[in-house]
């Protein structure tokens, strides 16, 4: 009877778990490019009827990334029409099939271990697949937490989505370590114009077999989610909008204690009584808001240094690039830790403003450290780390915990799918227009001209981001997902 009154904080714990496999496969997916990539590259520079250019691998490296904007736009509809629970069971089957076509992307129609167009085509439809599944976790995942856990933890539940990402990154940055061994990466460079693979004998096992290996890899943490998944219990604000009261009821009983179950369905109720409302509903701001975050969450650049992460170290001169690689892992789980931990505490604005200044700071360390001569290669590196330790403790959770908390419950599966699709056309833009940047040529200044401007960029929007935060974004911290609502509506009278 004791636990009926204040409810199974195990149980809590065991349903956001099962929730957070799919940031675990969200981080996986996006960050298994970054050790697969050179192969990859190799592998289709070998074929005989085009040539692979860096354009062209630039858009493969982030293909997956146009389902995730497929699947991100599609979330709203799957999570009104299908739940959020069964939703994330297709992510989850789209993420096995993924890893398996990819491994094999010759499967039916073509000679295998043979490079053409066709089968580019055909492995880039693979990991859209994936990218569908992504998107469709990305937005469903925060949104599925934000909705089972109570107001006072669900920041730091939410927060626990992100680490999961984080981790999932790690975890595919050792694996492909693991896998590489000790096998030779693939060196590509410019000769007279046209890309070559330098020395093709010494990364033979890696362009035939490594590269595969590292996308099949993903499929045992695929199938494991679509299976546990099946276990969780759909989201209490989801079934009331379906009609289903006693059965939210009952899921909130189990999470919150009977009395205080009671309590939240009645407020669930005040706010859903009919399933969806008009997007701009609460007026334009709060949509606004909402893309921005996502906006700004993906043109600070992060993206690009993780996708390429062991080719930016070798640039630098870094002996073995996957081990600073594994190490950055390991600096933006300690990071996104700090985030789960004071995101109750400090509040949501102060930690993006922050984050925002310390990313500023190591995007604008390496910029200077590619055009003066003479500047050790420890400090680039140091301020890449600085960078990327910034944004996990700030942009990369919190711009989940308020995309999935910010918008009434009326209108949120629509809001969040636009937010984070948003989000996923500019990691698009971000990551497929990183390496020709990266890449480009001025005058004396050669290649150095392209790493100077590429960071200086992404430094000038994190002031930006910033100045945004301070001025725009409402704190989200201790407030119920009903009282966004009444934030909202208020918001909307005052300004008519």
């Amino acid at each position: 009877m004791a636990n009926n009154e204040k409810g199974s904080s195990g149980y809590l714990f065991s349903v956001v778990l099962v929730a957070v496999l799919g940031g675990l496969l969200f981080g996986y997916d996006t960050a298994v490019i970054s050790g697969a990539e050179k192969g990859l590259q190799a592998f289709f520079m070998g074929a005989s009827d085009f040539q692979y250019t860096d354009a062209l691998h630039g858009i493969t490296s982030s293909s997956a990334l146009i389902g995730c904007i497929i699947g991100s736009a599609l979330s709203g509809i799957f999570a009104s029409r299908l739940g959020r629970k069964r939703s994330l069971f297709v992510a989850g089957v789209l993420f096995f099939l993924s890893a398996l076509g990819s491994y094999n992307p010759e499967f039916l129609f073509f000679s295998q271990g043979v490079p053409s167009f066709a089968l580019l085509v055909m492995f880039n439809i693979y990991r859209v697949l994936g990218g569908i599944g992504v998107g469709l976790a990305s937005a469903i995942c925060p949104m599925y937490i934000a909705e089972v856990s109570p107001s006072g933890i669900r920041g730091k539940l939410v927060s626990w989505n992100q680490f999961a990402i984080i981790f999932g990154q790690l975890v595919v940055y050792f694996v492909n370590f693991l896998i590489l061994g000790s096998h030779a990466n693939p060196v590509v460079d410019l000769v007279n114009g046209v890309n070559q693979v330098i020395n093709p004998e010494a990364a033979a096992w890696t362009t035939a077999t490594g590269w595969r290996l590292m996308f099949v890899s993903e499929a045992v943490p695929a199938g494991l989610f679509a299976l546990l998944i099946l276990l969780v219990p759909e989201t209490p604000r989801y079934l009331v909008m379906s009609g289903q009261d006693q059965r939210a009821l009952q899921v909130l009983t189990r999470i919150n204690g009977a009395s205080e179950a009671q309590v939240i369905l009645s407020e669930i109720r005040s706010t859903a009584e009919q399933k969806t409302e008009r997007l701009f509903a609460y007026g334009w701001m709060v949509i606004f808001i909402g893309i921005m975050l996502s906006v700004s969450q993906q043109a600070i650049g992060i993206n690009a240094v993780l996708y390429f992460a062991p080719r930016i170290f070798e640039s630098m001169g870094m002996g073995n690039p996957m081990v600073q690689t594994v190490m950055m892992g390991v600096v933006n789980i300690t990071f996104t830790l700090l985030a789960v931990f004071t995101v109750e505490k400090l509040g949501r604005k102060p930690l993006l403003i922050s984050g925002s200044v310390g990313m500023a700071i190591g995007a604008f360390g390496v910029a200077v450290s590619s055009v003066v001569s003479g500047i050790p290669s420890i400090i680039p590196v140091l301020s890449i780390m600085v960078y990327s330790a910034s944004f996990m403790f700030s942009w990369g959770p919190i711009c989940w915990v308020l995309i999935s908390e910010i918008f009434p419950n009326t209108i949120r599966s629509q809001a969040v799918a636009i937010a984070v699709a948003f989000q996923w056309i500019f990691n698009f833009i971000v990551s497929s227009t990183f390496l020709p940047m990266y890449n480009m040529r001025l005058g004396s200044m050669g290649v150095s001209f392209g790493h100077f401007f590429s960071y200086a960029l992404y430094g000038v929007i994190c002031v930006v981001a910033a100045l945004f935060v301070w001025k725009l974004v409402p704190e989200t911290k201790g407030k119920t997902l009903e009282d966004m609502t009444r934030l909202w509506k208020k918001d909307k009278i005052h300004n008519s």
